[in-house]
């Protein structure tokens, strides 16, 4: 009787991956699956944008520069953002800023990224015309903490700032 197949050798088992580490832990590698992180809480949150914030004005201060800022909100289609626009501006007005962008979506989009207007001011940012945005609250940028927490790091890695009329914990 003749088979189909061929008699296989199956090779010894061979180790893919050794670290020498000398007594400490090995570095972490994209092997190893990414340890879930804690969620922010709104105190965190606000500590961390207040922490920007100063560290920005304090640079700006140090070379005497006014500060310009892009006013922003986010509200639903077809609703009027006066209301929204002049509770920043009167933080803009309070702290003796200058208003270089007055902007608004209109949209839904849960991400910031998604956004026209937001990217513009992203976008102005990076350009120099403006230093930070201020905006209402942090329901302008994102209710989800996470993707809130994004935006300030990327605020803060292109060396802007985010000032809120109303704090995190005022949601």
């Amino acid at each position: 009787m003749k088979t189909l197949f061929a008699p296989t050798a199956l090779p010894p088992p061979v180790r893919l991956r050794t670290w020498a580490t000398g007594g400490r832990l090995p570095a972490r590698t994209d092997l190893e699956p990414a340890q879930p992180r804690a969620k922010a809480s709104a105190a965190e949150l606000c500590a961390m944008r207040e922490a920007d914030l100063r560290r920005a004005l304090a640079r700006l201060s140090e070379t005497g520069t006014t500060v310009r800022v892009g006013q922003y909100s986010l509200v639903k289609p077809r609703q009027d953002p006066a209301d929204r626009l002049a509770e920043a501006q009167a933080v803009i007005h309070r702290r003796r800023w200058t208003t270089t962008i007055t902007t608004f979506d209109d949209t839904e989009a849960g991400d910031p990224a998604l956004r026209p207007q937001l990217a513009r001011l992203f976008t102005a940012l990076d350009a120099g015309e403006i230093h930070g945005i201020v905006a209402v609250s942090q329901t302008d940028i994102s209710p989800f903490p996470d993707i809130y927490a994004r935006t300030l790091t990327i605020l803060r890695a292109r060396r802007g700032f985010l000032a809120l009329a109303r704090n995190e914990t005022s949601i």
